[in-house]
């Protein structure tokens, strides 16, 4: 239960906050901002440590740093294009999820070893210790996203979600990423129990099967790079989503370690594409003075689809074994990507040809 609501806690400000946090973004100095919602993330988790036993001032806590974390996501991916340069973004986009890719397979690792030597509180301090860590090296980087325009010109909180629904090519391709992410997360929370009740395994198949996730992420980091155009990466978006079925599907039809682990670096292949399109599709469809409401919106959108996901997966486990909950996680992502194909596709037509498509649709 707690572990439930921790989760919860730290990804429901991605929701509830996302116009609050965009708007944040879209007017105040972008370095600045993030360089305090980071030391705000690194204060709010440290504080964690002397709290440990209790369990209200510990989702309190996380709560916190979850609204840090609201602002400092699409602050990040606004700002990047002013350090990489506008031609660069998606390249600068690549290499940020490779770095966070890094950063969680060394963190995982090093967060257990810290725990195990020196407690948990000592790795609560130092997991805080490195957001202040990274907020003083970016208090030495020159770039700086300055929002124009006076504040009362500036559209409003939720003129970042009008603009994703209004927007029929990123509509699409933003709704079929969602659905992808909604159906895949069960995986996550069956994932123990398909190893521990199907593929016979121990915490060491386990560790291996995510080693092989994120070593795809890698990969698929480094294929994104090469995006240039919006029918790239909104077709991008969609192949991914199919592909991350398919590698979900495999170890459910052949419940073996060597299946499991190709299809898992299938899947992570596929979520490194995603990771990079999906901040490169916002990019190349939203006005500059906009993009922090639009990351925002987008952010919200997605990860409210992981959690409607995460709590489904719980009640499904109850009623269906975990191979199929992979099965139908899978599928339901396969489902998702050719639907998100099929829109995408009808909308980049749509879209060239206005005139065409107007006598069509008389």
């Amino acid at each position: 239960m707690l572990v439930a609501a921790i989760l919860v806690a730290e990804l429901l400000p991605f929701v509830l906050g996302a116009p609050l946090a965009g708007m944040l973004v879209d007017r105040l100095p972008n370095r600045r901002l993030l360089i305090a919602a980071l030391v705000f993330q690194g204060v709010a988790i440290a504080a964690v440590a002397p709290l440990m036993g209790q369990p209200a001032f510990v989702v309190a806590l996380v709560f916190l740093s979850g609204c840090g974390r609201a602002i400092a996501q699409p602050c990040i991916s606004a700002l990047l294009p002013h350090i990489a340069g506008e031609e660069e973004a998606t390249r600068g986009y690549a290499w940020l999820s490779t770095g966070r890719s890094l950063g969680s397979m060394a963190g995982v690792t090093g967060g257990a070893l810290l725990a195990g030597f020196f407690g948990h509180p000592v790795a609560l301090l130092i997991d805080g210790g490195t957001f202040l860590a990274y907020a003083v090296m970016l208090a030495f980087v020159r770039s700086e996203r300055r929002p124009s325009g006076t504040h009362e010109a500036r559209p409003s909180a939720l003129a970042g979600i009008r603009h994703v629904r209004q927007d029929p090519v990123l509509f699409a391709t933003i709704v079929g990423l969602a659905f992808c992410v909604g159906t895949v997360v069960v995986v996550n929370v069956a994932d123990p129990a398909f190893v521990r009740y199907v593929l016979h395994g121990d915490e060491f198949v386990l560790g291996a099967m995510q080693a092989c996730w994120l070593g795809g992420i890698l990969v698929g980091n480094r294929v994104a790079a090469r995006l240039r155009t919006v029918s790239q990466v909104a077709h991008a978006i969609a192949f991914a989503a199919a592909t991350t079925g398919i590698g979900v599907l495999i170890p459910a039809a052949f419940p073996f370690f060597a299946a499991a682990g190709t299809g898992w670096v299938i899947g992570g292949v596929s979520n490194g594409v995603h990771n990079v399109a999906l901040n490169a599709a916002v990019r190349l469809r939203t006005p500059e003075e906009m993009r922090g409401r639009a990351f925002a919106a987008v952010g919200s959108m997605v990860i409210g689809a992981n959690l409607i996901g995460t709590a489904a997966a719980g009640g499904l486990l109850l009623v269906m074994g975990p191979r199929a909950v992979f099965a139908l996680g899978g599928a339901g992502a396969l489902l998702s990507g050719v639907a998100c194909l099929v829109y995408v596709r009808r909308a980049l037509k749509r879209e060239e040809s206005p005139a065409e498509a107007e006598l069509s649709s008389n």
